[in-house]
């Protein structure tokens, strides 16, 4: 039996591992990867811009940026359109694309939100009190462009306003009715044993940046050692090849110690406000600290206070968050899908 690929992303186990028995599984491309045990999970949300097709469902999301002592917070409102997917033969038959797992004992409707014009309609499969969100979907594989990664999550951010969710790899499409059916069958106690555990609680991402040129002058200053070796590169005579080594190496150090410093105390501050927190990696010289938080509903103001009361104390940091999301940090189960075609 192959496998689906193993998606990309950081993990934290949430629940114990499923393994569903022949579910047949549309796998989407690119099909040359690695084959593995495929997470239940989102890819995180690409890049978005401001979309002005009226048509489009409305997506709000909380940004706020500070810097010093003056804190500044928007709404980013954003209009998601529709995916253009491939041009195929509907004739030849529609697959079931799974969004996210949820709790529901009746079936459900959300509207005509989904994936694809023509059969939009987003609705559960239900198995006890566990339910797939779904819509139907042209049984071939689907490409990960931002559009329908964008309508992957659109439709997962409008069921979590209401409900506790798995969110579902990007891809994720079954031949039928009853491979779902299977699916929650299966993987029934370790769907039931992460949601409980993510019952009411919401995701955000909190990234801090500086400005790297105007922290290695406060260090200049601030640092006796650095201050006078930097003195003495500018006043000497010759070659200076040594000295600036050894004041690279001495910026650097200062650099990452006050970094991890920083990202040690927000996650102190924020710990009373946050059920758990995830650091991630963070990217490029300018931002020091790239974070997830999963905080619970009734907690979401405090949490945002306490961001924003953090903000005013570091004047030279700049701090960018992001939410609320599905808990992508939060949840990996590992299911085994099957290969369509593979029987």
């Amino acid at each position: 039996m192959a496998k689906a690929p193993k998606q990309p992303g950081a993990r934290k186990p949430a629940g114990r591992s499923a393994a569903p028995s022949r579910p047949r599984a549309v796998a989407p491309r690119p099909a040359k990867r690695a084959a593995g045990a495929a997470p239940v999970r989102a890819p995180r949300p690409a890049s978005k811009k401001k979309d002005d097709d009226d048509s489009a469902v409305t997506r709000v999301t909380h940004e706020t940026a500070v810097r010093g002592t003056e804190t500044r917070v928007e709404r980013v409102v954003e209009r998601a359109p529709r995916p253009s997917l491939p041009d195929v033969d509907r004739a030849a038959g529609r697959g079931r694309y799974v969004y996210c797992i949820i709790r529901a004992s009746q079936p459900l409707k959300f509207g005509a939100i989904g994936m694809d014009e023509q059969w939009p309609e987003v609705y559960t499969i239900n198995f006890k009190d566990m339910a797939a969100v779904i819509s139907d979907i042209p049984l071939a594989p689907l490409d990960s462009t931002r559009e329908n990664v964008l309508a992957h999550e659109r439709v997962n951010e409008i069921v979590m306003r209401d409900h506790t969710v798995i969110p579902m790899s990007f891809g994720t499409i079954f031949k039928t009715r009853e491979d779902i059916v299977e699916l929650l069958r299966s993987a029934y106690d370790a769907f039931a044993d992460v949601l409980s555990k993510m019952q009411d609680k919401l995701e955000f991402g909190l990234k801090v940046l500086w400005d790297r040129d105007e922290i290695v002058r406060t260090i200049e200053q601030e640092d006796e050692d650095i201050h006078r070796l930097k003195k003495e590169i500018s006043s000497q005579k010759g070659s200076t090849y040594f000295a600036r080594m050894q004041y690279g190496r001495l910026i650097d150090g200062a650099l990452q110690q006050r970094s991890e410093r920083y990202v040690a105390e927000f996650l102190q501050r924020l710990r009373d406000v946050s059920v758990a927190s995830r650091v991630n990696r963070a990217i490029g010289d300018k931002m020091i600290m790239n974070a997830a938080f999963l905080v619970q509903r009734d907690q979401e103001p405090a949490f945002d206070r306490r961001i924003k009361e953090i903000a005013s104390t570091f004047d030279k940091l700049t701090f960018k968050y992001t939410g609320p999301w599905p808990p992508y940090n939060f949840v990996n189960i590992r299911l085994k899908l099957e290969r369509a075609g593979q029987h």
